[in-house]
């Protein structure tokens, strides 16, 4: 892709050389003199082509065009459950009539969107063939690194009260009144999960809002902002990490959380703490390793907690048990298929090839994994180009296998073909027709390294009398010398002696 955005500058930079000749002599002679003579301001040339937008660029990223036939494991997956979970995700975006947004694929994807908005395909091949018509695979890495990495994520399914009671003391809050963040409203549907929050006092004043041990602690207590009671502040802590929640009661009742706010303070992952106390060593750290160590050490795991300053708000959400958890795009997820990437560099809906190896099976297998998977999610904690956190649905078992994903995966982003370069190329003008024959016989280029006449070269015999004349290239006017302008000697000025006040 970098390639293309080359070859595209390539005729701009050739164009515009004079020009830029002349302003680099300009500035090599004011930084040397003193009084550089007033030179008439150069004319804007010009470009004879129009000037395409460039191909997308994602900041800290490396990519790689590839042919289909070069993405490995593509021929073996389920494109028609890919395809299904693209097409939810098209429809808030055929829903968008605002501007698109400033990333690299801003909106792009409203063109596959409308063509997948009447296809209801039932035949995997024919969704192999449709995302092979719309879209361009691009190999995507951090810069300097061959490989993304992933995680896993699940919506936990927890026992818990209405009320509170002996057993069941640990509140889960909704969103507090007084929290704000600059430019949403206070009752704006899920706010941000990154940058500052605030604490509202009176009408004007705010100071940083309570931290996890603050909030543990009772700060925003008894206000009425408990929407349910667990047992384990264990239980809490993953259900904020994983952002979403299912609560079952005694009474067969049920509650769906939903992430709505967090506290303004960046989230700390326990387990890397763990890592450089040197409590569980990193290749055997997992989410159930977690939970073992803070379940036999109750002391050390407040403490653990606390270390995570980030607190996360919840909201009711109005979902049935068959329903997945609704993720940052609106829509619910697909186990399997939904994958939460990072924000501020990709726009939802996009899809991603994840290829490599997984402990799926078990914590030692090496499980072949090449998907199609679609950013439908996002979360505080996945930052980068190639980085993506992998949803595998609800309970113990999804819990289980999401909580031992920690490995570095080949990342290939479906980029729509209206992005493409190679179709971009095609868009091209045809540049002006060079001079006839005749014309180059009689003012013949020269060659600026031997200074002699170069023949333009001879047409085959069977061409045209208009054939183009092939020329050699057109030398670049030498700088400007810097020549230092001759100055008027000064007449010594006598001093006079400074008046009395």
């Amino acid at each position: 892709m970098k390639t293309g955005a080359t070859a595209l500058c390539a005729g701009v930079v050739a164009l515009s050389s004079f020009s830029l000749g002349a302003e680099a002599a300009r500035r090599h002679y004011r930084s040397h003199h003193h009084h550089p003579p007033q030179l008439p301001a150069a004319p804007l040339r010009a470009l004879p082509y129009p000037q395409l937008p460039l191909p997308f660029e994602i900041p800290g990223a490396q990519y790689l065009p590839l042919a289909w036939a070069d993405v490995k494991g593509w021929s073996d997956d389920n494109h028609l459950a890919a395809y299904k979970t693209f097409r939810a995700s098209c429809k808030p975006i055929n829903a968008q009539t605002g501007a698109s947004e400033p990333k690299a694929l801003a909106g792009s994807l409203n063109e596959p969107c409308r063509a997948a908005k009447s296809l209801e395909l039932a035949d995997d091949a024919k969704a192999k063939t449709f995302f092979e018509e719309n879209f361009a695979p691009l190999r995507i890495s951090r810069l300097g690194e061959p490989d993304g990495f992933v995680t896993g994520y699940y919506e936990p399914v927890l026992e818990g009260s209405r009320t509170q009671t002996d057993v069941y003391n640990v509140p889960v809050y909704r969103r507090p009144s007084n929290l704000f963040v600059r430019g949403y409203k206070q009752d704006s549907v899920s706010l941000p999960n990154k940058g500052p929050v605030y604490r509202k006092i009176g009408r004007r004043k705010l100071v940083p809002y309570y931290d996890r041990a603050e909030i543990e602690d009772g700060k925003i207590a008894g206000r009425g902002l408990e929407i349910a009671w667990l047992k384990d502040p264990t239980d809490l802590l993953f259900a904020q990490i994983q952002g979403s929640a299912r609560i079952k009661f005694d009474d067969g009742g049920s509650v769906r959380l939903n992430y709505d706010a967090y506290n303004g303070y960046p989230y700390t992952a326990v387990g890397r703490v763990l890592i450089e106390r040197g409590i569980i060593p990193k290749e055997e750290m997992s989410m159930q390793k977690i939970r073992e160590w803070m379940a036999q050490n109750p002391d050390g795991a407040k403490d653990l907690r606390r270390q995570n300053r980030s607190y996360i708000f919840f909201r009711e959400v109005n979902l049935s048990d068959k329903e997945e958890a609704v993720g940052a795009q609106g829509i619910p997820l697909t186990a399997g298929r939904s994958i939460a990437v990072d924000k501020a560099l990709h726009v939802y809906g996009t899809p991603f090839f994840i290829e490599g190896e997984l402990p799926i099976e078990s914590e030692r297998s090496k499980t072949p994994f090449h998907r199609l998977m679609i950013a439908q999610d996002t979360g505080s904690a996945i930052i980068g180009p190639a980085r993506a956190d992998l949803y595998f649905g609800a309970g113990q078992e999804a819990g289980r296998v999401s909580g031992r994903l920690r490995h570095p995966m080949h990342f290939v982003m479906l980029v729509p073909k209206g992005l493409d370069p190679s179709a971009r190329a095609a868009r091209l003008p045809v540049p002006d027709p060079r001079p006839s024959e005749k014309i180059a016989k009689l003012f013949p280029q020269t060659d600026p390294g031997k200074g002699t006449a170069k023949p333009a070269a001879a047409a085959p015999a069977d061409t045209k009398s208009d054939t183009v004349a092939i020329a050699g290239p057109v030398p670049l006017p030498a700088p400007r010398p810097a020549i230092e302008a001759d100055r008027e000697p000064q007449r010594p000025v006598k001093k006079r002696p400074q008046r009395q006040q």
